[in-house]
């Protein structure tokens, strides 16, 4: 783990310490109060449920040591990239989208926000190099992509951006701040679902914007008091407490799939494979330059979606789920959301399964495919 990142996790893990009196917990308190006691005037650090709450404050601590950048918290992934795209667009200016990315990112533009007068332009993450981003107020780039694992260059695209007068902003979710720090390579703008790996026990929603941009986080700021988009403080609580575990979750979660994705590339069953990490992937060279880690997503292809469906039904190491990053291996057939891949095309998120017994499963369910 590179110095400073050792140091970030340092002070993660003990950020409350300078807080604390004499016999005060040293677990994170859950605070289940919509009102704060408020004699006199409104000055005070919490004052309504809707305005903030002590525990998210201190998970946002905990995100803003992570994303070296001051951050705000969301009752999910999807609020968290709401609050970005309603408040860095307006009527007329033009969005330039991953066509390949999460797509209830393109449903929430195409449905709501060209509605209202917004253009939006869609554009596929390995050929993000020649998007036409002079013509965008705002770039929303995701890389790797989800689900297809493509990458594009965030600092060359950030530096095009800016050349052109607009904006960045980085779905960071597939690799977490301990992977990659999309703010240092020149993003405007970080936001990610907490949902997953961060706090990686697929039982709670959560989402966060992180950004050193003062006014960006000032609109921010108030876009969440005045829509309601605020996370509960039991959600926060849990997302505080997967936050300590993540360095070692995800050491092992990208330990393990760099050891499976070369063996199930290797598999006859399977037709094709994506990994960043493998030297012949497409994204391989961009995700080594810029990230400290090739995740825990793998996608393959199998022959057709009934031995996708097969291989899914009889793999006992994995859940049959949407969603990624938790300790429990998942995977699902992408193809049913709509995604543009093939019907055989599995995306696999590795947990933190033992990598010898994971394996010994999910070759066992692949076998006769």
């Amino acid at each position: 783990m590179p110095a400073p990142i050792a140091d970030r996790l340092v002070r993660l893990l003990h950020h409350r310490r300078a807080g604390l009196k004499r016999g005060d917990p040293i677990g994170l308190p859950v605070v289940q109060s919509s009102a704060f006691h408020l004699p006199g005037g409104p000055e005070a650090d919490h004052v309504y449920g809707r305005d903030g709450n002590p525990t998210w404050t201190a998970v946002e601590t905990q995100i803003s040591i992570l994303e070296d950048a001051p951050a705000l918290a969301f009752p999910s992934g999807m609020a968290a990239i709401t609050a970005v795209l309603m408040t860095e667009l307006r009527p007329g200016d033009r969005i330039l989208l991953p066509s390949d990315g999460y797509y209830v990112v393109r449903a929430f533009v195409q449905e709501v926000l060209v509605p209202m007068g917004i253009l939006a332009t869609e554009w596929p993450t390995a050929d993000f190099a020649s998007a036409p981003v002079e013509e965008a107020r705002l770039v929303w780039a995701e890389t790797p992509s989800n689900p297809g694992l493509d990458a594009c260059d965030i600092a060359a695209l950030a530096a095009r951006v800016h050349a052109a007068g607009g904006r960045l902003a980085v779905d960071n979710t597939t690799m977490t701040p301990l992977l990659q720090s999309p703010l240092d390579l020149g993003a405007d703008i970080v936001a990610a679902s907490d949902t997953k790996a961060m706090s990686g026990h697929g039982d709670v929603l959560f989402g966060h914007v992180a950004t050193r941009d003062k006014a960006a986080m000032a609109r921010l700021k108030r876009w969440r008091k005045i829509s309601g988009s605020i996370p509960g403080p039991a959600e926060a609580a849990l997302v505080h407490r997967g936050i300590e575990t993540l360095e070692l979750r995800l050491a092992r979660m990208v330990e393990t799939a760099g050891l499976i994705a070369p063996r199930l590339a290797a598999h006859p069953a399977v037709r094709a494979l994506r990994y960043p990490g493998l030297p012949g992937d497409p994204a391989f060279a961009i995700t080594r330059q810029q990230a400290r880690g090739a995740g825990f997503l793998i996608g393959f292809t199998l022959k057709d979606e009934a031995a996708a469906e097969a291989f899914l039904n009889r793999c006992t190491a994995l859940f049959p789920a949407t969603s990624f990053g938790s300790v429990h291996t998942s995977a699902e057939r992408r193809a049913r959301w709509g995604d543009n891949v093939p019907e055989g095309f599995v995306r696999l998120s590795v947990g933190c399964e033992p990598a010898g017994a994971l394996w010994a499963a999910i070759s066992q369910a692949l076998a006769g495919l």
